[in-house]
């Protein structure tokens, strides 16, 4: 797992071999650790977060939490109905998907406190064993929860736009392109994904602060 010192070092590593990580850090500072407690309630607020907004995610997982309490937990989640879930802001598919989880849960199918002392690929093959859970799920869930330094969401949106804005490239890369991209930052990916995260999150912050004038 990174810590506040080890992420320190990473970067200072990645910009030894990257320089355009220099600009990054002089303009926005060191990216913070973003860290999530290990477990259900993670994972299923990872899969709210697919295809929609951070902040949309976030609305709905909230008023999960306040109707089923924080942490939620796969038994209360599956006393929820159809149109509970609807309202709180599950999509048709998300509800499955919720539902799952817990089902997975609860049977044994699925051990996410034996996945915290697994290895990546481990992981990874446990995960995708569920409806709703692909890569981009498993490489989130593994940067932010099990903290591992090379985990890296290749077809994460915001990463891409950040890549593509922090290299001056004409076109988005793709996913393959990016991966390639990246060799050269392994096996501290996880440590370029921060840094991008906080180049893009700054430079919103930054536009929204001159709207805002």
């Amino acid at each position: 797992m990174i810590t506040p010192a080890e992420l320190n070092r990473i970067v200072e590593v990645l910009v030894g071999r990257d320089k355009s990580f220099a600009s990054v850090v002089e303009r926005y500072g060191m990216p913070p650790l973003w860290t999530r407690e290990p477990g259900f309630s993670t994972l299923l607020h990872i899969i709210l977060e697919q295809q929609v907004s951070l902040a949309s995610a976030k609305t709905a997982f909230d008023r999960l939490c306040a109707t089923i309490g924080h942490p939620p937990t796969p038994a209360k989640f599956l006393t929820l109905d159809d149109v509970q879930l609807r309202t709180i802001g599950f999509s048709r598919q998300k509800t499955r998907y919720g539902r799952e989880l817990s089902r997975a849960i609860m049977d044994g199918r699925l051990d996410l406190d034996m996945l915290a002392s697994a290895d990546d690929d481990r992981v990874r093959e446990e995960l995708t064993k569920l409806p709703g859970i692909g890569n981009w799920t498993v490489d989130v869930y593994l940067l932010l929860a099990l903290q591992r330094p090379d985990a890296f969401p290749s077809t994460d949106l915001a990463l891409l736009i950040s890549v593509q804005r922090l290299k001056k490239l004409k076109a988005r890369p793709t996913p393959l392109q990016f991966e390639a991209m990246a060799e050269k930052w392994r096996p501290y990916r996880a440590g370029a994904a921060r840094l991008l995260w906080h180049a893009y999150l700054s430079e919103r912050a930054a536009k929204r602060t001159v709207r805002g004038n």
